[in-house]
């Protein structure tokens, strides 16, 4: 079977041990990035199992009309980036492992390490020692302080252990299923969206993209941050308004943030006004890239592709295309 991988951008997945799965397949990676539909139509030209890594490449109906000997689209987690109406029409299977049960340990141990790195302000202060500079500024520490979690799913919860074991109060704000679960797991929800941003020290975004959460983050909610608080963003840069974070950060409420996430990516701009403002600490999406991680991830996603090879496919998003094949 012809198989691609897109965005592989620092040549890892062959690296992995689980990619001897491949083996006796034709398999082609791709290092480079590209949107364009023409270039990517003559890269998958022959392509019949397509491997995606996350969301990094959209695969809309333009390409999809164009990829004639595609069967099967292998990824994992969510697929807002992929027309399924398009792939269903072309009889092409989705397969994508959906990890019931288990959180994305990756994302939760960055967001932590982000916490850590701004309040510490440890980029800033090992730029200034690099510059010949010593003890520039003074941070703060999290013992005592209060942690808020928006959104309290498999990530949120990890993160929310995560801060109890570091001493801090816990406060929940979330759907009210969720805050139940929180509570049951011993944590204090807020009364409001409106107390839960006053009162956090720290607040962690862990909710997926959909159109409800969409901008569910506003301006007016930023302005309610202490001047000393952090906002970190893990999930997707469009849980909040567009343009509210950089506004708000000018404004000083809150004070600092730390982002994993961009409207656009991979960002390559240098002049974009996140990776410019010293009160924030920036990461290139890498909550999920890590080698543990990883072979978890395409442990799961070569599966998919030999179950389909071996006329059994499973984690069928499309089933109908099955329906129809029979």
């Amino acid at each position: 079977m012809n198989i691609t991988i897109l965005d592989d951008y620092h040549d890892t997945i062959r690296t992995l041990p689980c990619f001897a799965k491949l083996a006796g397949h034709n398999v082609t990676i791709w290092n480079d990035h590209t949107k364009d539909v023409d270039k990517l139509a003559e890269r998958l030209k022959d392509t019949e199992a397509l491997v995606l890594i996350r969301e990094r490449t959209p695969i809309r109906a333009p390409l999809i009309k164009q990829l004639k000997k595609l069967k099967v689209v292998s990824q994992r987690s969510v697929y807002p980036h992929i027309d399924l109406d398009a792939l269903t029409q072309q009889g092409i299977i989705l397969s994508s492992s959906q990890h019931p049960g288990r959180p994305s340990y990756g994302t939760a141990e960055l967001t932590w390490g982000l916490v850590l790195a701004s309040l510490r302000q440890i980029p800033k202060q090992m730029a200034a020692l690099r510059a010949g500079k010593w003890q520039v500024d003074v941070g703060y520490g999290i013992r005592g302080k209060t942690l808020g979690i928006y959104g309290y799913g498999r990530i949120g919860s990890v993160v929310a252990g995560f801060g109890k074991a570091f001493g801090m109060k816990v406060l929940v704000w979330a759907r009210e299923s969720s805050l139940a679960t929180a509570r049951a797991d011993g944590y204090s929800a807020a009364g409001s969206k409106e107390q839960f941003f006053e009162e956090a020290d720290v607040i962690s975004l862990h909710m997926r993209l959909v159109d409800a959460t969409r901008g569910i983050v506003t301006a007016a909610d930023l302005a309610r941050m202490k001047p000393s608080a952090l906002i970190v963003n893990t999930s997707r840069a469009g849980l909040i308004a567009p343009g509210a974070l950089v506004a708000a950060l000018k404004a000083g409420r809150p004070g600092m943030a730390a982002v994993d996430v961009y409207e656009e990516e991979p960002l390559i701009d240098t002049t974009h006004p996140l990776l410019n403002m010293d009160n924030v600490v920036c990461t290139p999406h890498i909550g999920y890239v890590g080698r543990d991680e990883f072979e978890i991830q395409f442990t799961d996603i070569f599966d998919q592709i030999l179950a389909y090879a071996a006329g059994k496919p499973i984690n069928v998003i499309n089933p109908e295309v099955l329906e129809a094949k029979k």
